[in-house]
């Protein structure tokens, strides 16, 4: 997907992205829960004349990411279970979009900007930067990093690393 003006940022998400095997497209979006997102069957449709947080994109892949391999097939669709995403795959999500946006070097305030996440952009960013990883036994439920203990134990490295990026 290439797009006029990109920023560094956005490159770098993008491309992430497509690495991983999150598919992106370009749509014309009506009214959002996020301005110029949305979801589909293991995709983001992205609006880029309505977007107006880049950082967005993250914590919407990491939605994606989080979810099994069989309900991302079905996401946005009338498939999709009403309760979609739990607590413990909300929580998740948030937890992911901050490792997605330490591997790609962007500050946190990127991904976690004033006008999002409840307006607790700032306890989120103080608890992870204070290493308190709130959502991290659900990463580690789902095989996808893990907390510093166990990490220890297996020789692997620990959270903010991710042993893979989407779940099973």
């Amino acid at each position: 997907m290439t797009i006029k003006n990109q920023s560094p940022e956005l490159e770098k998400i993008l491309s992430f992205l497509n690495e991983i095997g999150i598919d992106l497209f370009e749509k014309k979006l009506e009214t959002t829960f996020l301005p110029g997102l949305s979801l589909g069957p293991n995709c983001l449709y992205i609006d880029f004349e309505k977007l107006l947080y880049p950082g967005d994109i993250l914590h919407e892949a990491g939605h994606l990411a989080v979810t099994t391999s069989a309900e991302r097939k079905i996401a946005g669709t009338n498939e999709m279970a009403p309760d979609w995403p739990t607590q413990g795959e909300e929580m998740g999500a948030i937890l992911w979009s901050f490792a997605a946006a330490k591997h790609l070097e962007l500050p946190v305030e990127f991904v976690f900007h004033p006008n999002g996440y409840k307006n607790e952009s700032e306890w989120l960013i103080s608890n992870f930067t204070n290493e308190t990883y709130i959502g991290l036994p659900f990463l580690e439920w789902t095989g996808l990093s893990l907390g510093t203990e166990r990490a220890t134990k297996e020789g692997k490295e620990a959270f903010p690393k991710m042993l893979k990026w989407l779940r099973d």
